[in-house]
C-alpha cells in the first residue's frame, strides 16, 4: 500500500514538473513575441526624444534619396538606438507649437473618424436588430450580401466608391469618407451574430409582458450588447484611424488629409518629426484600448446567455 502511494506521489510530481516546464516554455515564447511586437513602439517613443542631428546620424541614410529621387544604397548597417544620447523635446516643440499643420491634420483625423464610429454603430444597431428579428429568404439574401461585401478588401471597392462619390458630387469632401464608412458592413455582421445569441426566451417573456419592438430593442438587446458595441467601436476606430488610401483617392485637398497620410510620406528632412508625430498619433488608440480592454475581451468571448 505504501509502495502504491509512493508511486502515485512520484507520478504526481513528474506531472507537475512537466506542466511547469510547459508553462515556462510557453511564457518564454510569449515574452519573446511580445518583445518583438513592442520593439517598434518602444523605438518610436524613445527616438522621438532624440535631437534632429542624432536622428539624422542614425537613420539619415535610410531615407536619403539620390538627385533623381530614387533611394540610395545602404552600404552600412543602420544603428538602431533605443536610448538617446541626450534627451531633447525639440521635436515635440516643433510639432505642438511651431508648426500647427500637424495639429490641424490630427484634428482632421478626429473629424473623419469619430462620426464614422458613432454613426456606423447607430446604423449597425438598427440593421442588426432587423436581421435578428425578421425572418425570410430576402433577409437571409441581404445578410449574405453583407458578408460578401465584408470579405472584400477596401482596395477592391475603392474605384466604385470613387465613381459613386463623383456621381453624388461629394468628391473632395469629407462626405466621400464618411458615407462609405458609416454604411460599412463590418459592424452589422458582428453585431448581428452577437445579437442572435440573446436567448429567445427573454424576448418572448418581454412580449408576454406587453413590450413592443422598440422596448425590446432599447431595454433588452442594447444593454446585453454593450460589450459587443464597445469592442466593435474600438476595432472601427483603430481601422479608420490608420486609413491612408481613402483620403488620398477621394480627397485631393491636402489640407483635409488626416495625420496618417503624413506618416506615409516621410522624407529625409522630417524623420525626427515623424517619430514625435507617430508617438502623439498612438495616444488616442492606446487610451481607447486601455479604457475598453475588458469590454473588448468580453465582446469577443461572450457566447450568449444571462449573467448572474
Amino acid at each position: 500500500m505504501k509502495t502504491d502511494t509512493a508511486i502515485y506521489i512520484k507520478r504526481t510530481k513528474k506531472k507537475r514538473r512537466r506542466q511547469f516546464v510547459k508553462v515556462l516554455i510557453a511564457t518564454m515564447i510569449a515574452a519573446i513575441f511580445a518583445t518583438l511586437f513592442l520593439m517598434p513602439i518602444i523605438l518610436t517613443i524613445t527616438n522621438s526624444f532624440m535631437s534632429a542631428s542624432e536622428i539624422s546620424a542614425n537613420y539619415g541614410q535610410v531615407f536619403a534619396t539620390t538627385d533623381t529621387g530614387g533611394k540610395t544604397f545602404i552600404a552600412e548597417r543602420v544603428n538602431l538606438k533605443f536610448i538617446p544620447d541626450m534627451v531633447s523635446f525639440s521635436q515635440y516643440i516643433t510639432v505642438l507649437l511651431k508648426s500647427p499643420d500637424y495639429l490641424f491634420k490630427f484634428w482632421n483625423s478626429v473629424i473623419l473618424v469619430v462620426p464614422i464610429v458613432a454613426f456606423q454603430i447607430f446604423v449597425a444597431a438598427g440593421a442588426s436588430y432587423g436581421f435578428t428579428r425578421c425572418q425570410g429568404r430576402i433577409k437571409e439574401m441581404i445578410f449574405f450580401i453583407y458578408i460578401i461585401l465584408m470579405l472584400m478588401p477596401y482596395q477592391v471597392t475603392l474605384v466604385p466608391n470613387y465613381l459613386v462619390s463623383d456621381w453624388l458630387h461629394i468628391l473632395d469632401t469629407r462626405w466621400a469618407i464618411w458615407l462609405p464608412g458609416i454604411f460599412s458592413p463590418f459592424a452589422v455582421f458582428l453585431l448581428t451574430k452577437y445579437m442572435r445569441r440573446i436567448p429567445t426566451a427573454m424576448i418572448e417573456a418581454a412580449q408576454i409582458d406587453g413590450a413592443g419592438e422598440w422596448q425590446i430593442f432599447k431595454s433588452i438587446c442594447m444593454p446585453l450588447c454593450k460589450s459587443a458595441i464597445t469592442s466593435i467601436a474600438i476595432l472601427i476606430f483603430i481601422d479608420y484611424w490608420n486609413m491612408v488610401e481613402q483620403p488620398l483617392i477621394l480627397m485631393s485637398d491636402v489640407e483635409m488629409h488626416p495625420l496618417s497620410v503624413f506618416l506615409s510620406k516621410i522624407n529625409e528632412g522630417e524623420v525626427g518629426l515623424a517619430f514625435a508625430v507617430a508617438t502623439i498619433y498612438m495616444v488616442p488608440p492606446l487610451l481607447i484600448f486601455l479604457y475598453g480592454e475588458d469590454y473588448l475581451v468580453e465582446g469577443i468571448t461572450y457566447q450568449g446567455g444571462i449573467k448572474g
